[in-house]
Formats: C-alpha cells, structure tokens, sequence
C-alpha cells in the first residue's frame, strides 16, 4: 500500500484528503504541526507527497526546493493560486505535478496514478470485480486476457464509481464530474452511458456490479 503524506493547514480539506485516498487503496498521512516539514517528511519515507503551497511558516514551494537538495520522493503541488507564476516556479523547483484547489477529487486521483506510473511506483491495473481494469489503456481485461476498449465517458463514469465504490453515487455528482472533465452529459446521455458501461462489464463476466438505487444514484459494489 503506497504512504501519501499529506501537507495541508485547512482541516477539512486534510480530512477529505485523508477519506479520498484511504477509500481509493492509499496509506495516507496528514500532520497537522509543520514545524519541520522536510525533516519530518524524510523520517516518515513517504512514497508521495501532497504539498500546500500556502502553509504557516516555511511556504510549500521553499519546503519542495530544501526537500529536493535530499530526496527526490514524488512531490504534488496542491494549491489555491491560479497563477501562472507559482506553476513555473514550482515545477522549476521540482514538482512532479500541480492541482488547483478546488480540484476535482478523481482528476487528483488520476495524477496520482499518472505520477506513479511514471515513476515506476504504481500498478496500471486494479481490480473490480474479478476484472483487471488498466488505467492507461481505459480497458476491462478478461480473464480470457482480451481487451475490451471503455470510452472516455465511460471510465471517467467506472473510475468516479470506483474511487467512492462502498457508497451511493448521485447522478448529479456523475454528471459534475464529467462536467470537470470537460465532458457535458446530459441526463439521458448519463443513462445510455450507465447502459453501455454495463453491458461491457457484463461482456468481462461482471454482471449487476452497478446497482441502482431508485432516487438516490448507484453503488458500485466490489
């Protein structure tokens, strides 16, 4: 299981932090003293941090660069400045990627995986259902080992039902999704989605995987 360290001063957002990457298979770690960050940071041997550009005292983009004079463990840059500038700056320092607040949880979840893979750190499959799912390919591998191809839409849909699988999902909650995956779905083209979506689980041998709760959304139970 890969430790995510967790450098974040707002507690809510270190508390969503902390429930997002436990429910999506990570170790997370969340501090909530940043006396001595990068030391702390080494001694904690994290496979990944999270970092907040905007901490009380020692900044997160001073943090990256005495962090990178040590180690180079996977650094994310989360912050609430769209500025051009801090982007620059901070990948100039070493970051391996950068999020804006507020971030769309599976667009965060995305670049961690991405970040990983890069690094070699990181499976490209996971598991639903009996089915590897690679997150490269946006593919359903049977056990055959044949590949059946998942549009966009549908594994943006299948990862957003993954990553919160154990809960209800709403339709409206899909749809925002898509939204911030520059991907508009209207309500029907949500329910011929769902459709298709299930009927290539089904073609994989996963059937009923997506259950509907009449008012409320879906469950992906795995």
């Amino acid at each position: 299981m890969k430790k995510i360290r967790i450098l974040e001063d707002e507690e809510g957002i270190r508390e969503e932090l902390i429930i997002l990457l436990s429910n999506s298979g990570y170790l997370p770690e969340a501090p909530s003293s940043f006396a001595d960050p990068v030391e702390d940071i080494l001694k904690a041997a994290p496979d990944m941090v999270l970092l907040d550009i905007n901490l009380p005292g020692m900044n997160g983009k001073d943090i990256l660069r005495e962090l990178r004079k040590k180690s180079q463990i996977p650094v994310i840059m989360v912050t609430s400045s769209d500025a051009e500038r801090d982007e620059v700056i901070t990948i100039g320092y070493g970051a391996d990627d950068y999020i804006t607040k507020p971030y769309n949880p599976t667009l965060l979840l995305l670049r961690i995986a991405n970040v990983f893979r890069r690094m070699g750190g990181s499976e490209e499959t996971v598991d639903i259902g009996g089915v590897l799912l690679n997150l490269r390919k946006s593919t359903l591998i049977q056990k055959s080992g044949e590949e059946i191809v998942l549009s966009k839409n549908e594994m943006l849909i299948l990862s957003y039902l993954y990553n919160h699988r154990g809960r209800i999902v709403t339709r409206d909650e899909l749809m925002t999704d898509l939204w911030n995956n520059s991907e508009y779905l209207n309500d029907n083209a949500l329910t011929v989605n769902i459709s298709r979506l299930r009927g290539k689980l089904s073609e994989a041998g996963i059937e009923n995987i997506i259950e509907t709760r009449k008012g409320q959304g879906y469950i992906l139970e795995v």
